[in-house]
């Protein structure tokens, strides 16, 4: 008998790696590969495969950073999206929270995290820098800071807002309507719509 009274290996090779996924401890992970055990083989092919591709074909946009199945996403490359208005996100998450609202309708750029000193997540940690060169190319003139409204989204914005502020463009951020302390994942979708058309210029939500 293997260690954990395993009667496989393969099988508590299986759950160590299931068990690996947030939220999943040891006992859900056997419930899971038993589950995957009593399918049919093609169907468990399928997943594998699945999970294959995600790892070895899936690429972030070369222009936004949000995932892709192509080196240019399909809101980047679409042509009826207005390019001049960019929503600056969190995460892959928040640009399917703002889609959903079907409000939006300009293009994003996910910074893949928010400043947190606390976790060792700096400026130099997230794409800040390409952001900076796609406003330096002239072709951006309004800025939407849609980051979460914790303590660490507010500093991400204030380092971003600084950085931003003596250009010439519109920064904006999401009318209050998401309640302090949200993810835009969890706001409903007409909340959140309406705090993107009710945005409000990012100086005077600011309490300085």
């Amino acid at each position: 008998m293997n260690s954990g009274n395993y009667p496989s290996q393969i099988l508590e090779n299986a759950v160590k790696e299931f068990s690996q996924l947030p939220g999943v401890g040891r006992k859900s992970a056997l419930r899971l590969v038993l589950y995957l055990l009593k399918q049919e083989k093609n169907d468990v092919l399928r997943f594998a495969d699945a999970l294959k591709r995600l790892s070895e074909e899936i690429v972030y946009c070369t222009q936004c950073f949000n995932i892709s199945d192509t080196e240019v996403c399909d809101i980047c490359a679409n042509n009826k999206r207005d390019h001049s208005t960019v929503c600056v996100v969190e995460n892959i998450k928040d640009v399917m929270a703002i889609e959903n609202t079907q409000q939006y309708f300009g293009v994003y750029h996910v910074l893949g995290g928010i400043i947190s000193p606390m976790d060792g997540i700096g400026p130099d940690d997230l794409t800040i820098k390409p952001l900076e060169d796609r406003v330096n190319s002239g072709e951006i003139k309004e800025l939407i800071f849609a980051l979460p409204t914790t303590m660490e989204g507010d500093t991400t914005n204030f380092y971003l807002y600084r950085k931003f502020a003596k250009l010439d463009i519109n920064i904006t951020t999401l009318a209050r309507g998401v309640s302090i302390g949200d993810e835009l994942e969890y706001t409903d979708e007409v909340t959140l719509g309406r705090s993107l058309i009710n945005r409000l210029p990012f100086e005077s939500s600011m309490n300085i």
